[in-house]
């Protein structure tokens, strides 16, 4: 399980790196984001629906417009490993956003939907 986590995060950063090393190259902004990449992996309840899943990842994109500190989301799950079976990433604006969205309304109204269907969850908070 760890060695997949560290493979997962491995290429995120990866991913992020080569995204920043390409603007730098093509005369984008050269400054190191502040963002934080909230990472999570899922595995949900042995008797949670393929529709509560389903509204349960639908949720991560309405948390986005409805909560002004998540800048961006990823819900579609291309490959898992171990006992997660999906995972699902918010960038928020920065350290602040993130701090304030624990508990926010617009967490409390998305965890009415997605916390009945998990069964397990692993999170992982990056930052520069």
């Amino acid at each position: 399980m760890k060695k997949l986590i560290i493979t997962f995060l491995s290429a995120a950063v990866l991913m992020f790196a080569a995204n920043s090393v390409s603007a730098a190259a093509h005369g984008g902004n050269k400054a190191t984001p502040h963002s934080v990449i909230h990472v999570v992996t899922v595995s949900w309840k042995e008797d949670a629906s393929e529709k509560q899943i389903q509204a349960a990842l639908d949720g991560v994109v309405t948390l986005a417009a409805e909560y002004d500190g998540i800048s961006r989301v990823w819900i579609k799950t291309l490959k898992a490993q171990g006992d997660k079976s999906h995972a699902f990433v918010m960038e928020f604006k920065n350290a602040k956003a993130l701090k304030d969205y624990a508990g926010s309304d617009a967490q409390k109204k998305w965890y009415k939907v997605y916390l009945p269907a998990r069964g397990g969850s692993t999170t992982f908070d990056i930052t520069n």
